[in-house]
């Protein structure tokens, strides 16, 4: 099984070799991806899932890791949160005028005139909170990510390996999850793991679960906003590169 995902891998390298990964010259872009990829493979592998499509969803859902929400939270593909989970509460933030940015960390809010500022209430953002237990789901300690780097990397995976089991799974509520479960449980079944390696699928996957009503975001430009991200930053070519043990600053 590993030689035949091997031989699928180095397919994929040959008609890869000439696509363009624009994508790549944008440093906050790198930095997103080096401390979670080796684990985001490991997890997706384990739950027959397709780890570049996971990666590119989780650039677009979070802003490469800069966005707010996903700062606080860990949540860097946007899941909501359960019945019984604790989610982001309503927040009363400021954002700078120029260049518009939303500030949480007291620290930084400090930095700036009163004039260079913009305070606003926020609605609940419904996403999960990964903070950790004593904080989740408050209006404490927002900033606790910048300070424990390593803590938010764990926040970060949790996040990656709870949409792998529990949203893609064949007991979802929602069809397009289920239907797509069956879709990868077919395709390694009939292929071997290295199948979730290839472009088709990972395409195939981010359609089937995006663009639609009750699915994971409605919006028809939401599948090729992934795809793009995906194919821009050579996420699959990464991927296998990292799945090879190539070390990260080399292959980038």
């Amino acid at each position: 099984m590993k030689i035949f995902l091997l031989l699928i891998i180095f397919v994929n390298f040959l008609f890869s070799y000439n696509e363009d990964y624009s994508f790549r010259k944008y440093n906050h872009i790198k930095e997103f991806y080096k401390p979670i990829i080796k684990e985001t493979i490991r997890i997706a592998l384990k739950y027959d899932m397709p780890p570049a499509a996971i990666l590119a969803m989780a650039s677009v859902e979070s802003g490469y890791g800069r966005g707010y929400v996903a700062k606080i939270t860990g949540n860097i593909l946007s899941l909501g949160a359960g019945r019984s989970e604790k989610e982001l509460p309503s927040l009363y933030l400021p954002n700078l005028k120029k260049p518009y940015k939303v500030l949480y960390n007291e620290k930084e809010i400090k930095k700036y005139k009163k004039s260079q500022l913009v305070w606003k209430q926020r609605p609940k953002s419904l996403k999960k909170d990964y903070r950790p237990n004593n904080i989740a789901g408050t209006t404490k300690n927002l900033d606790y990510f910048d300070y424990h780097k390593q803590e938010r990397i764990k926040a970060n995976l949790k996040n990656i390996e709870e949409f792998c089991s529990k949203w893609i799974n064949l007991k979802s509520n929602y069809k397009v999850f289920r239907d797509a479960r069956k879709l990868l449980n077919e395709r390694v079944k009939m292929y071997g793991k290295g199948v979730l390696f290839t472009k088709e699928l990972n395409t195939e996957f981010i359609n089937s679960i995006g663009g639609k009503p009750n699915s994971y975001n409605y919006r028809e430009t939401w599948p090729k906003k992934i795809v793009k991200v995906m194919e821009k930053t050579g996420l699959i070519r990464l991927s296998e590169d990292i799945y090879l043990k190539r070390d990260f600053e080399k292959v980038w």
